[in-house]
This record gives structure tokens, sequence and C-alpha cells, in this order.
């Protein structure tokens, strides 16, 4: 066999093993990938993005058959204010409290920042906002995070977890994270990442009704 004949002969061997790849592509893409997404996409009626229940508000059936629901108490931890006082969660019971986990650094969090502020704007007597920004001493420290606010002109209350005790209470691997908080005391709702307008309202809507 010549040197040509051979090229030939790898060039249609070639050709074939594309032919064959872009067939079982296309064949069990069909099979496979709707699938995937079925798997993540929103349930009909539920918009993408929108508040997700944390878990807080659980359906038990008990013995009895009647269904109760079971309520996870937010845990209390202690932070920080500007004037370097500290302020518990639990000093703000009797109000529902949106309470958010944020740093200067995060681009997602400055992205939401101005629908919170917006927010507090408009029903901050009615509903207590506690924009915790997680401070590591090193990557974001108070004088960061003050600066960011001040320099952006946000009006809400800034509180500063400097031992990581609202982060550790909460969990909290990713930010921003918002919890959703009744005047009672209890986790209604979550969300992670940043949130919308709309999403924001769903939230609160949950903790005030």
């Amino acid at each position: 066999m010549n040197r040509k004949t051979r090229t030939l002969l790898l060039l249609a061997l070639f050709a074939l093993f594309i032919a064959v790849a872009v067939f079982a592509y296309n064949t069990l893409g069909k099979d496979v990938l709707p699938g995937n997404i079925a798997d993540v996409a929103p349930s009909e009626g539920e918009a993408a993005g929108s508040a997700e229940p944390a878990g807080s508000e659980q359906e038990a059936s008990g013995s009895d058959g009647s269904g109760e629901s079971e309520k996870t108490k937010a845990p209390d931890f202690t932070v920080t204010d500007g004037a370097g006082d500290p302020v518990k969660l639990s000093d703000l019971a009797g109000k529902p409290v949106v309470l958010n986990f944020w740093a200067s650094w995060c681009p997602p969090c400055n992205s939401e920042m101005p629908e919170f502020d917006e927010a507090y704007a408009e029903i901050g007597e009615d509903v207590s906002f506690m924009m915790v920004d997680l401070v590591d001493g090193q990557r974001e420290t108070k004088e960061t995070g003050t600066q960011y606010i001040e320099e952006q002109g946000f009006s809400f209350p800034v509180y500063f977890d400097t031992e990581q005790e609202a982060a550790y209470a909460y969990g909290i691997t990713s930010i921003p994270t918002t919890i959703f908080i009744d005047k009672e005391g209890y986790v209604v709702t979550s969300a992670q990442g940043a949130i919308d307008a709309e999403t924001l309202r769903q939230g609160i809507a949950a903790i005030t009704k």
C-alpha cells in the first residue's frame, strides 16, 4: 500500500468516526438533555429566582393525621452596629425580619443592595432589616463595609459579623444569602444569590401575611 492510498484510507476512517460521533450525540442527546433540564427547571407557576423554602415550614403528619406545620426557630446571634455596640437578632423580636448576609467585595451583593434600600425606605417601620456584613478582617473589614455603604448612600441598618457568629449560626457558605423571619421569630423562607425586587417582595409578603 503506497503512501497516497494509506492517507486516503486514514481520511476515510476519520470521516467515519466523525459521522458516528455526531449520530451518537444527536440520538443520545434527545434522550438525556430534556430530562436534565426538567430536573432543574422551576415547576409550573414558580418563577425562576424566586425565594426558596428554607425547610422551615415542614409538613409533619402526626399519628393523629392532623398534618400540623412544624416551624424552625431562627437561631439567635450577636453582631455589632456602626458604633460597635452589640445587637442580637432577638432584640428585633415583634417585627418580621429581613436578614441579609453580604460583603462589599461581592458583586452579586452590590447588585441587589438598591432593591433592599428601596424596600427599607418603604416598609422599614413595619419590617426590620438586618444587613449583616461578613467581616473576616482581611478581605472584608468594618472600615471597607462602612465606606461602601456611605459611598452608595444606603439608609438601611448595617451590622458587622466580626466574629462570624451569625454566619456560623445560619451555615452561610455563599453570599449574598437572605433569610426571611416572621414576627414570631420563625424562619419562613430564604434565597441564595442576588435577588431582584420581585423576589424580595415575595419574601417580605411571606413574613407579613
